[in-house]
């Protein structure tokens, strides 16, 4: 039969040895912490979040599975910490798909990966056009996922069976894909490059908006024009978050981002009023109107005021530097071009033979003297790794030497 006719693999519905019960007990978890430490080999984990239904990221299920351990389910609400599973795990290497989304909720239950392999990341670096766990499952190992549920609300209880077949399966295979992943990247000379990459992704912990600063993402904030206004959405924002914490469901539950906006840019001044902004609607509105009405009120009188933009750590938006910059603005355009042709030799995305910020900002702020000494150690002060600079520094350092005229643009 023609490959072309031999239709889509097939559909893998329910893990090889069945779907577990979930432990909620001392005792159980003690059980599954001592499997895991009987078994060899890496470990693969998983959790779920209930991101859109309860306030914050923290995992709902934690999924593990190694051979001879056998595949665990862990419901991380009844503890406190699940330290007996990192006891167990402590040298061992991880196995995550997507790692940065699961890392910071594991943290919070005292488990820390010793060493990681994170199949997403292999992939783009493998050149595979696809990364999502379903399609490099079915890229390597020729068998498709029944993916579901990955919107679901992870903190109901009891879990759906379905959806517990479902949290199963993202764990089943990781295991055999990182050895196909390991045997692609080894034939493409780039296992040394995922070494680095896991273990910056492992140690690295990203700079996050400070809590107080997260309502300048309000969606629509830029529709705000005066300072008055913005501290206005400031506190509106912050009485929300908090009443979101303090109820434990996300704070678009509440009200949507759209809804402080409005009331921001209108600031009523009595109920109906408020009632009457649009977006401004159900019982949490209702409910707590008086407390709106505190927030717009504290906001319309702050001394505090905001400025109008926040004050970017970074370089402005490339698209402003035409005018504000020209050279910058030619060397970057220069250099993205080439790196795109450089990444396409490699066969990786450029933005994972280089991230774009950190391009922006080595344009935007170049060394004083530019050659490939000074933009190695310019990118490597940027968090560049190592096999970044090796691949893509030459590239720059030349288009920075050598940009493109700006008519060119």
């Amino acid at each position: 039969m023609d490959a072309l006719d031999a239709g889509p693999p097939p559909l893998l519905t329910e893990p090889e040895d069945g779907v577990p019960f979930v432990i909620d007990s001392e005792r159980g978890l003690q059980r599954c912490a001592d499997a895991l430490a009987e078994g060899t080999g890496p470990v693969a984990v998983d959790a779920e979040r209930a991101s859109g239904f309860r306030y914050g990221q923290r995992a709902f299920l934690v999924q593990l599975k190694r051979e001879g351990s056998g595949l665990w389910l862990i419901d991380p609400e009844p503890f406190t910490t699940l330290a007996p599973v990192q006891e167990a795990l402590e040298g061992i290497e991880w196995i995550l798909h997507a790692a940065t989304q699961d890392l910071p909720c594991l943290a919070e239950l005292g488990l820390h990966p010793h060493s990681l392999f994170d199949t997403e990341l292999a992939a783009r670096l493998g050149g595979l056009p696809r990364v999502s766990l379903g399609a490099v499952v079915e890229s390597l190992l020729e068998v498709r996922l029944a993916k579901e549920h990955s919107a679901a609300d992870w903190s109901r209880r009891p879990l759906p069976q379905d959806w517990l077949r479902y949290a199963a399966l993202d764990v089943e295979l990781l295991i055999p894909l990182r050895e196909k992943l390991i045997s692609l990247l080894s034939e493409q000379d780039k296992m040394s490059w995922a070494q680095e990459e896991f273990e910056y992704l492992r140690t690295h912990r990203p700079v996050t908006v400070p809590r107080s600063e997260r309502w300048r993402k309000a969606s629509g904030v830029n529709k705000l024009k005066s300072p008055r206004k913005l501290s206005v959405l400031r506190e509106l924002w912050s009485a929300r978050e908090n009443m979101a914490e303090t109820k434990d469901v996300s704070p678009g539950h509440i009200l949507p981002d759209s809804a402080l906006v409005a009331a921001a840019d209108a600031m009523p001044r009595t109920v109906p009023q408020l009632l009457g902004v649009r977006g401004f609607h159900g019982r949490a509105a209702k409910r707590e109107a008086p407390k709106w009405l505190r927030a717009i009120e504290a906001g319309a009188q702050s001394t505090v005021s905001p400025d109008s933009q926040r004050r970017a750590a970074g370089p402005p938006p490339p698209r402003s530097w035409k005018d504000r910059n020209p050279l910058a603005f030619r060397r970057y355009r220069t250099a993205r071009d080439w790196l795109t042709h450089r990444a396409d030799e490699l066969e990786v995305m450029p933005e994972t033979l280089l991230t774009p910020a950190v391009l922006k900002q080595l344009c935007w702020t170049p060394p004083e003297v530019i050659d490939l000494e000074s933009i190695s150690a310019a990118l490597r002060e940027l968090g560049a790794r190592e096999w970044q600079i090796s691949q893509a520094a030459a590239v720059v350092t030349v288009a920075m030497l050598d940009p493109e005229p700006l008519e060119n643009f």
